[in-house]
C-alpha cells in the first residue's frame, strides 16, 4: 500500500491566534497591554513613558504604513524585533489563559493533506500554545514570525513575498494551498496569489495586537474568501469548496 501523500493533496496553512484558539478571551488583551507599555517606554523622554494618545497614534501610523506596528518600531526606533516579541508575549499564566475547542487534534488528523502552522506570533509563544493544546504533532512545519524574513528584513503576513518564498520552500503551487485565518487582510493577499481561503469568525472580538488588524463590524463573506466558517471544526463539511 502506498502511504505517500498525493501530489494533488492540499497543503493547509493554519493561523494560530483566534483561529485554533480564542486569543480574544485573555491573551490578546494581555499582549495589547504589554505592547502599549513597551511602546510608551520607547517613545518616552527623560525617563517618563509616553502618554496613551501618543502610543495609540504611533500604533495606528505604523500599522497603516507597514502593515504591522512592530515593523515601524524596528525601522524608526531601532527596536530589536526579538526583544519586542519576547517582552510583549511574556505571560506567566499563559496556560490558564488558553481557551480552545475539544477535538481539534482529531480534526487535523482527519483533514487530507499536510498541515503547516503559519503565525505572526513568536516561536516560543506559539510552541507553548500548541503544546498546551496537544496539537504540535499534527503540523509538519511550524513557521513563526521570526522566520518570515526577506533579505533579512521581517515580512510577516500578509506579505506576498513571504508567501511566495514559503511556497517555494514547501515545493507547492498556490492552487494546492489553503490558508485558514481570522484576518481578512491575510486572506485577501493569499487569494490574490491563487490560494484557497477559509475565514474563521467565532473569536473575532479583539484585533490582532501586533498588526492591529481590523475587526469587521459585519461578518459578510468578501469575494476573496472561498469559505466562511464559525469554527475550524466545520472545515470538513466545506472541503468541496476548498479543493
Amino acid at each position: 500500500m502506498n502511504n505517500k501523500p498525493s501530489a494533488r493533496a492540499p497543503v493547509w496553512l493554519f493561523d494560530l491566534d483566534n483561529t485554533l484558539h480564542n486569543a480574544s478571551h485573555a491573551i490578546f488583551p494581555a499582549i495589547t497591554a504589554n505592547m502599549n507599555a513597551y511602546i510608551a517606554r520607547v517613545l518616552g523622554q527623560e525617563g517618563a513613558p509616553a502618554g496613551a494618545d501618543e502610543v495609540n497614534a504611533a500604533r495606528r501610523l505604523y500599522w497603516q504604513r507597514y502593515g504591522a506596528t512592530l515593523l515601524g518600531l524596528v525601522k524608526h526606533h531601532g527596536v530589536r524585533s526579538e526583544h519586542f516579541l519576547h517582552e510583549t508575549h511574556s505571560m506567566p499564566n499563559l496556560a490558564r489563559m488558553i481557551r480552545a475547542e475539544k477535538g481539534l487534534g482529531r480534526l487535523l488528523r482527519a483533514l487530507p493533506g499536510r498541515k503547516v502552522l503559519l503565525t505572526n506570533a513568536p516561536h516560543r509563544y506559539s510552541t507553548m500554545v500548541l503544546r498546551h493544546m496537544g496539537l504540535h504533532r499534527h503540523f509538519s512545519h511550524h513557521i513563526a514570525i521570526e522566520s518570515m524574513r526577506i533579505h533579512r528584513q521581517l515580512r510577516p503576513k500578509p506579505s506576498k513575498l513571504m508567501l511566495r518564498k514559503l511556497m517555494r520552500k514547501q515545493g507547492v503551487t498556490p492552487g494546492r494551498c489553503i490558508l485558514v485565518e481570522d484576518t481578512l487582510a491575510n486572506l485577501r493577499t493569499a487569494h490574490g496569489l491563487g490560494m484557497r481561503t477559509a475565514w474563521v469568525t467565532q473569536y473575532l472580538k479583539v484585533a490582532d495586537p501586533i498588526g492591529a488588524a481590523h475587526v469587521p463590524k459585519r461578518l459578510i463573506r468578501p469575494a476573496w474568501v472561498d469559505v466562511k466558517v464559525k469554527s475550524v471544526r466545520h472545515l470538513p463539511a466545506r472541503l468541496s469548496r476548498l479543493r
